[in-house]
């Protein structure tokens, strides 16, 4: 539950900070002009007029806390933390620094820092311990601090497995990489011996041919020789008387 932001007004006790009247009364009518438009749920004006108050005394606690709550209802979160915390330096009473830790705690909820929003709480509940709001607000925190870490955790398993299998898978490439590169260098030595075996047939048929050539060529050497000797004796014939 996220209660309407409580508007500070201008107090009598300002008349104790060091600067003039005139200055005072400036700070004075920019905060009563801002709180009249953040009531008609005008936040930017509200925000200009705080801010036009703060520009003639930076340290008030009234136009920084103001001017939180304005950049709260706009959903500028971090801006508003950042104000709520120069109210919070200043501020003294015990009430009001309560409701700057819930605003505080508010702020950082919008933004899911559920942790440091349950510290601002239970710092809220110390300095008022009746403010069932605050109370609420702090056991909705822890309810979702407990699923953000149960969720970090679950995030944090999934990376570590989502890592693990991404090893195993590299593994697995290596070891196929290396089974197919053992299978090409196994296919490259079985297609060299083919074809130095081919090479070898290839050689012992050319000197298989070669020998039969050479065979052929000395028979018919050998052939032609005895038909030269046979035409030879049939020339000169010996004669029977």
């Amino acid at each position: 539950m996220m209660r309407n932001c409580l508007i500070i007004t201008f107090l009598s006790v300002l008349v104790m900070v060091p600067i003039n009247l005139d200055a005072q009364k400036v700070v004075r009518k920019s905060i009563r002009q801002g709180n009249k438009v953040y009531e008609k749920e005008k936040y930017t004006e509200a925000e200009i007029a705080y801010l036009k108050a703060l520009e003639t005394d930076p340290t008030s606690k009234e136009a920084n806390y103001n001017l939180g709550n304005a950049l709260f209802k706009q959903e500028k979160m971090k801006e508003a933390f950042e104000k709520y915390q120069l109210s919070l330096s200043k501020e003294t009473d015990p009430l009001k620094k309560a409701a700057i830790f819930h605003n505080s705690g508010n702020s950082l909820m919008a933004v899911n820092d559920y942790e440091k929003a349950v510290n601002l709480y239970k710092s809220a509940l110390r300095l008022n311990p009746a403010d069932d709001e605050t109370r609420y607000n702090l056991a909705v925190a822890q309810a979702l601090l407990r699923k953000q870490q149960q969720e970090q955790q679950q995030d944090k398993e999934d990376k570590k497995d989502e890592e693990k299998k991404e090893e195993q898978d590299k593994e697995q490439q290596q070891q196929q990489q290396q089974q197919d590169d053992q299978q090409k260098q196994q296919q490259q030595q079985q297609q060299q011996q083919q074809q130095e075996a081919e090479e070898q047939v290839s050689r012992e048929k050319a000197q298989q041919l070669l020998d039969a050539l050479m065979q052929d060529e000395k028979d018919t050497q050998e052939k032609v020789k005895k038909l030269q000797m046979q035409q030879g004796r049939a020339k000169n014939p010996e004669k029977d008387w």
